[in-house]
């Protein structure tokens, strides 16, 4: 089922709760073999999910910008919703609906940044919108977007194979969930998902058992949208890309506990309908693409933890940016656009100028329109 990019987090299917919680509150089995991460790539690879071609374009990234890889753009049997990669670099996950059913598709990562399909695993009912992957490469989990349910796998390394786990159902009420986006903590204690208006849920998470606890909840204001989330480095502050009445780019600082605490100063303004954030590796920096004038808001962070606009900022971008990654080597930010033009877009970050974003290259990622509609990176 084909999905418009400005409402993919909403569910096509009609089903009811306790098929829900049937499908995804199984206990797993483990597999036979698999777990760990496996032998980390080395290359510098961005791999694009194409919402309108059904394909996966793969590029390698460089100083000398953005240089497709031999196969590109890869055929996919669905439409695709979310895309990931594993810590090791081995394994790409692409998830998405064909006819109603739900998909995630296990990619290997050849030597120059090829993919090789190892399996097509079908999920049933499940429909992640977005998807990350543990720490530790045991574990992919997805919000799914019927607006109830964190879907959660084991990885079989080896195979591609997933096992169904028992995941976490949720429930919000007094507000409408609009599921956004998801983000597991750099050291795996806890899972974030924006749900939009019903603001962010926070599932302590245990990567030895895989055991996902029942949320504890950020709510907002009325009329205020969380739409995308992302953690710093060092772990202690979850960045918030919100829309809406005195929205933008908001901070709060995580606990030990998961108790989210907002930080003094934010929300930051950015442009209109913020719907993506991004953390450059050191922490220094933080990215926010506004998706309706299509632009990207940068700051840079402080030793207080302020933020601070950063020169040129807010950066031209492509028209209606989707999702921002940085690459392996922390050197380039990436950004894609769902109505292209261009498709997807290599920034540099200035030499003389901490943070600030320089326009590398852009490329499209197939023969436009493809629609891209989500972006992950090797790490």
């Amino acid at each position: 089922m084909r999905r418009g990019w400005g409402t993919r987090s909403l569910s096509a299917l009609a089903v009811s709760t306790a098929l829900l919680i049937a499908g995804c509150g199984d206990f797993f089995t483990p597999p036979a073999s698999g777990g760990g991460g496996g032998s980390t790539g080395g290359g510098d690879y961005v791999y694009v999910a194409n919402q309108t071609t059904s394909t996966v374009a793969a590029f390698s990234v460089g100083s000398g910008g953005l240089t497709t890889i031999s196969g590109s753009p890869f055929p996919l049997s669905f439409t695709p919703t979310a895309i990931a990669v594993n810590p090791a670099n081995t394994i790409v996950f692409v998830a998405g609906i064909n006819s109603g059913a739900g998909y995630i598709a296990s990619y290997s990562i050849g030597s120059n940044g090829s993919l090789t399909l190892m399996t097509t695993n079908s999920v049933g009912l499940a429909d992640p919108i977005s998807m990350d992957v543990s720490p530790d490469g045991q574990w992919l989990l997805g919000l799914d977007g019927n607006g109830l349910t964190i879907d959660q796998y084991q990885i079989n390394t080896s195979t591609g194979a997933l096992t169904l786990a028992n995941g976490q159902v949720y429930s919000v009420s007094g507000a409408t969930v609009v599921p956004r986006g998801l983000k597991i903590s750099p050291n795996g204690s806890f899972v974030f998902a924006a749900v939009g208006t019903a603001g962010d849920l926070i599932f302590p998470f245990n990567t030895t058992t895989g055991v996902l606890s029942a949320p504890g909840r950020l709510s907002l204001a009325s009329n205020v949208s969380d739409n995308a989330l992302a953690v710093n480095p060092g772990g202690n502050t979850l960045y918030v890309a919100r829309s809406g009445p005195g929205g933008g780019l908001a901070a709060y600082s995580i606990s030990s506990a998961g108790v989210l605490q907002s930080i003094s100063g934010y929300p930051v303004a950015a442009g209109s309908q913020p719907f993506s954030v991004a953390v450059n590796n050191d922490g220094s920096a933080v990215y926010v693409a506004n998706q309706l004038d299509s632009t990207i808001s940068g700051y840079s962070i402080g030793t207080t933890g302020a933020a601070t606009a950063l020169s040129g900022s807010p950066y031209a971008n492509g028209s209606g940016p989707t999702q921002l990654i940085v690459d392996k080597t922390g050197k380039y930010l990436l950004a894609i656009s769902h109505a292209g033009a261009p498709d997807l877009v290599q920034y540099s970050f200035d030499t003389t100028v901490a943070g600030k974003l320089n326009t590398l290259a852009s490329t499209t990622t197939g023969a436009d329109p493809t629609g891209p509609i989500a972006v992950a990176a090797t790490h």
